[in-house]
């Protein structure tokens, strides 16, 4: 069924006459011939969302990974790749905010993760050298069982020859995780299998350092937005050293993200952070890429 522009954007006008927090409670159903399925009640903007993206029916058998190195920042040499989903159909680019909004709209969020975990493993780890870890990210939100997760992803890994240690599963959650105790158990059994675990954005908000004591990671990362133009002389240094030292004193390493100057990386490498992503080391590529020259000059030894 086609349904008019016209009526999208009349939609939107209603969604618009509301606030944020009331959209929340802005419900619709959808009507059947001449009944409304009460059944499929959900938030106008998931409805919304669902009709505007019919491709996504499909778009699971059309994801691609692209890979941007962590480097390491005592060698210069690459400790993995972060693999990051998008979605190419008929000419048409997705990237990974997109596709999860889209996945949560048609009620899919689960199954895609699975498969975008699968397809991340099938075209990320034969790129990796001996020593190389494949981050792989996952919402936890979505996972009920972690020992289902684990069967379909050792599948995977007996497919590719894939070693099971050199997988990193980063959580990425857009708020708060509100059950600790649940996301302790997903880490925990993922480690006990022989895997790290990552915890994405530190100071971005919603990922606090309660969550570094509780969850004690083996990896933590952080938030662009603390780095971005990071200088000698920048109010945020004494803040960037506490979160790394408190990190380390707990056994996590730190990653800092979004470096996308020399200054930037120099000043985290003067802070002591282990490792470092963004586009000044290598942008995400379909390959699994070595670190840009100008970054490696900062190792003239490696």
């Amino acid at each position: 069924m086609t349904i008019p522009r016209a009526a999208f954007d009349r939609l939107a006008a209603v969604l618009n006459a509301f606030s944020r927090i009331e959209r929340a409670e802005l419900l619709a159903m959808p009507w059947y011939a001449g009944h409304l399925d009460a059944w499929q009640v959900a938030p106008l903007t998931q409805w919304l969302q669902r009709v505007t993206t019919p491709w996504f029916d499909t778009v699971s058998d059309h994801l691609t990974f692209h890979f941007q190195p962590i480097v390491q920042l005592r060698t210069g040499a690459v400790y993995g790749y972060e693999a990051l989903v998008r979605a190419e159909q008929h000419g048409q680019h997705r990237g990974a905010e997109l596709l999860l909004q889209a996945a949560a709209a048609h009620g899919q969020a689960r199954a895609f993760d699975a498969q975008a975990r699968k397809t991340a493993i099938r075209q990320g780890y034969p790129q990796l050298q001996a020593d190389q870890q494949l981050f792989i990210n996952f919402a936890p939100g979505v996972v009920y069982n972690p020992d289902i997760c684990l069967q379909t992803t050792f599948a995977t890994c007996r497919e590719v020859g894939a070693d099971f240690s050199r997988l990193v599963f980063e959580v990425t959650e857009s708020e708060a995780f509100p059950d600790l105790t649940l996301l302790r158990s997903i880490l925990e059994r993922y480690r006990q299998e022989g895997a790290q675990v990552a915890l994405d954005d530190l100071g971005a908000g919603h990922t606090s350092l309660n969550y570094l004591s509780e969850l004690k990671p083996d990896i933590v990362k952080l938030d662009r937005g603390l780095v971005s133009g990071l200088h000698r002389e920048d109010r945020r240094v004494p803040l960037i050293t506490a979160l790394i030292g408190y990190a380390h004193d707990l056994g996590i390493r730190v990653v800092a993200e979004g470096i996308e100057t020399p200054d930037e990386l120099a000043q985290i490498i003067a802070l002591g952070a282990d490792y470092a992503q963004g586009y000044f080391l290598g942008r995400p590529s379909p390959v699994a890429a070595e670190v840009l020259p100008e970054a490696a000059a900062f190792w003239p030894l490696r």
